[in-house]
């Protein structure tokens, strides 16, 4: 995003074809490049929550404040990839929250080694065809 692009409004949703999106950026995203940072980060810190930005954390909090449950999902380390990510789209609205929460909880409840192995694999799928970004 620019530099100064939650100035006015603060913390919001990127929507589809956000003017506050670089080119370089809208690349990123669509390419799933921009989530290397938070695999080094994760890697040094092993805590994804530390050094987290505000605006995150705002988010954050108007979630747990707005969907039941919310903070279960946070029971699973975070990481890079999930079930939500890998069978949902990449979300920016308070539904598309819901709906993945209800992926996180399916993942929670159904945590297994083989079920790993297929988010492993479909995320590299993902990934190298592109699919599932915007």
């Amino acid at each position: 995003m620019r530099e100064d692009a939650e100035a006015d409004t603060g913390a919001t949703w990127a929507t589809d074809d956000d003017p506050r999106i670089t080119r370089i950026g809208r690349f990123l995203r669509s390419s799933r490049l921009d989530e290397i940072p938070q695999l080094v980060v994760r890697a040094q810190r092993r805590n994804g929550f530390r050094g987290s930005s505000s605006g995150a954390s705002r988010v954050r909090g108007m979630l747990s404040e707005q969907i039941p449950y919310y903070g279960v999902r946070h029971l699973v380390r975070p990481g890079i990839t999930g079930w939500a990510q890998v069978q949902y789209k990449y979300g920016n609205t308070l539904e598309d929250a819901r709906e993945k929460l209800q992926y996180d909880l399916f993942y929670i409840k159904n945590a297994s080694l083989g079920l790993d192995l297929v988010i492993m694999f479909q995320t590299v799928k993902i990934v190298l065809l592109g699919r599932g970004a915007r």
